[in-house]
């Protein structure tokens, strides 16, 4: 050993050794990356050879000691990027790509939520970088100071493409057109590490962004043509009930339906929640079988799913790297075609997410945020203003909107980390040793509270009675990174399947002077949610470039996309690459055609809805000859308030 640290290639081969093995350590503890099989479980092993040969091969063309240092300084970005996914990923069970960390403008709210996901065992993951560090410090003196010979790194650089072919040769082997067909990041870390993946993201991302300048009128012929293919004729039942009426859409933060009915202790969790799916003459249509169909945007993609019937992005948010686009989204049609306001209340900064511009492209009219709220610090937790006295200040608002109005109501208090101050604790934390796990009930709990405040208060105003009300999930709230903790919940495993359907979310509506279904089991979206409420305002989805379908027609299509290419029917479906049957919770070896392709029409609309976001095709559309495309300097959130208090 001491022979080998005497040299510059000895002290390379043990970095080398030693990011390999911690490498593939981290990805065995940190990440589900569902391995079957000796060839993954060998691809997995082999992938960060390359990445360790090529990044810190470059160092041994630095002169005399300095490749020595410089070896530890590329060891040490390694370890950060890596680090920084380990982090990422105990939260979104997903990978850090180029799109995530252009939204570098909330990581500032992030704090606490970053906090929680820090363990004290990560510490063990600096092992290798201390003992490299010590190992330079003892035997540096004894390495010549002249610089290596070309040939030594040339051949290093060499053995790590070599490695890198032979990775991607075998994995296209196991998982044919691995490149072609990525909208599973979880494959392309387990084939070819986190690091060869973010290679491959850069550059995805830069030829999405040479998309937008490529682009012409005819690119939306095709997209417009499958829309128009899967368009459902509107349940006459519903068709311009609507018309005319308040919306008021309620935002619950992180709420998978699973709380629906669930008890604690007990105890209902959510008891009012529980009172309007169960009570019939509450007048809502409550949906079971609705998902949430978010990926890296979580509440961003859940607001541009449900306003614009385009699916989020592979990567990042399209609130973000896509904000300046061209839409034609439920608010600006409802103005249009009768008349509506628009507002979205929300209790926090107006930048994050980067809300206060692309609202402009939405044709948002009203914003309020923080600056009209009460933010004292006892108000104030997590993400930003608590639930309660939120609705309690957006009712003045509310009641000053011109009439009709559509009003996004976005909450905030249930969300990760979950915390709740003592006082606001109504129900006693689950027992799993899991903390966001346990207290995630809690803030359930307070959220539905709130929530009642909130109807009493519409009651009192005259609100309730002439308004639809549509309370809607985002996005999950306990990722699978949590199985062991959710499956003390529940009382059973949770395996990928299982895990697929707790992506469901709320989804109830009532519409006055229509007559509530209780509780229907049609398997819909987000995306179907604006041409449902289309055709309750009597306004035809069919002119406008929509992926979703009414849920309460007879002809929705009732197949639910996610954002990785599976999907969710009735009967059965297809997860991380895998068939099953929904009521056996079985494999299935061999599925039919059918399923096949209803494979390939759900990549093929992903990549449709892509299409349209990344060259923003939607400028060469027009819905019909009443419509005006929206102009972004119409609208202006930066408002000056005057407070009377301080001036008198």
């Amino acid at each position: 050993m001491k022979k080998l640290l005497s040299t510059k290639m000895g002290f390379f081969a043990i970095a080398v050794l030693l990011f390999w093995i911690k490498t593939y350590f981290i990805y065995k503890l940190e990440f589900n990356l569902g391995v079957s099989g000796t060839m993954q479980e060998f691809l997995l092993f082999l992938n960060p050879l390359s990445t360790g040969l090529l990044v810190l091969g470059l160092a041994l063309f630095a002169s005399g000691r300095k490749a020595g240092v410089w070896i530890i300084v590329l060891d040490i970005l390694l370890a950060f990027i890596l680090y920084a996914n380990v982090v990422f990923y105990r939260f979104n069970s997903d990978f850090i790509t180029i799109a995530t960390m252009m939204q570098t403008s909330n990581f500032s709210s992030l704090g606490g939520s970053i906090a929680s996901l820090v363990e004290w065992r990560d510490i063990l993951y600096a092992f290798d970088l201390i003992l490299l560090v010590v190992l330079y410090w003892k035997n540096r003196t004894n390495w010549s100071m002249e610089r290596l010979k070309l040939r030594k790194p040339l051949i290093v650089l060499m053995a790590g493409v070599m490695a890198f072919v032979i990775n991607l040769g075998l994995a296209e082997i196991d998982r044919p057109q691995l490149l072609e067909r990525t909208f599973d990041r979880n494959y392309l870390v387990k084939y070819l590490g986190t690091y060869n993946f973010m290679v491959y993201d850069a550059i995805q991302s830069f030829e999405t962004s040479t998309q937008r300048v490529l682009a012409d009128s005819s690119d939306i012929t095709e997209v417009d043509n499958y829309t128009k293919s899967k368009y459902a004729e509107p349940n006459e039942a519903y068709f311009g009930k609507g018309e005319g009426k308040n919306i008021i859409k309620i935002h619950l933060e992180s709420f998978q339906s699973f709380l629906i009915d669930f008890e604690l202790h007990g105890e209902e969790v959510t008891p009012f929640l529980n009172s309007l799916v169960n009570d019939q003459n509450q007048g809502f249509t409550y949906f079971d079988n609705f998902f949430h169909q978010t990926e890296q945007g979580k509440t961003a993609d859940a607001e541009l799913i449900m306003d614009t019937s385009l699916y989020g992005l592979p990567q990042g948010s399209a609130f973000v790297t896509r904000g300046k686009n061209t839409y034609q989204a439920l608010p600006a049609i409802m103005e249009q075609e009768q008349g509506y306001t628009s507002g979205v209340f929300h209790g926090d900064g107006k930048s994050f997410w980067n809300r206060d511009e692309v609202y402009k492209h939405l044709g948002i009219n009203d914003f309020y945020y923080d600056i009209f709220y009460d933010m004292s610090p006892d108000r104030v937790i997590n993400y930003g203003l608590k639930d309660k006295p939120f609705f309690e200040e957006s009712m003045p608002l509310l009641e000053e909107m011109e009439q009709p109005f559509y009003a996004h109501m976005m909450t905030l208090t249930h969300h990760h980390p979950y915390l709740i101050d003592e006082e606001d604790a109504t129900i006693a934390p689950a027992e799993t040793g899991d903390g966001s796990v346990d207290r995630y009930f809690q803030t359930a709990r307070y959220l539905d509270e709130s929530l009642e405040q909130f109807f009493n208060d519409l009651k009192e105003s005259g609100l309730y009675e002439d308004s639809i009300i549509m309370i809607y999930g985002d996005h999950y709230g306990i990722s699978d990174n949590h199985n062991r903790a959710m499956s003390e919940i529940l009382g059973e495993e949770i395996t990928s399947l299982k895990n697929a359907e707790l992506q469901r979310v709320p989804f109830m509506i009532k519409v006055p002077g229509v007559e509530g279904q209780g509780t229907n089991h049609t398997y819909s979206g987000q995306i179907d949610v604006m041409p449902t409420l289309l055709h309750i305002l009597g306004i035809d989805a069919r002119d406008y470039i929509l992926f979703g379908t009414d849920m309460f027609s007879e002809d929705h299509k009732d197949y639910v996309p996610f954002r990785n290419g599976g999907y969710m029917t009735e009967e059965y479906s297809l997860v991380n690459g895998i068939y099953y049957d929904n009521e056996t919770k079985e494999v299935i070896e061999e599925p039919t055609e059918e399923m096949e392709e209803l494979s390939e029409t759900v990549l093929h609309e992903l990549e449709l809805s892509d299409r349209v976001l990344n060259g923003d095709l939607l400028r060469y559309y027009t819905p019909n000859d009443e419509w005006e495309p929206i102009d972004p300097t119409d609208y202006d959130y930066n408002y000056k308030l005057e407070d009377s208090e301080e001036e008198e």
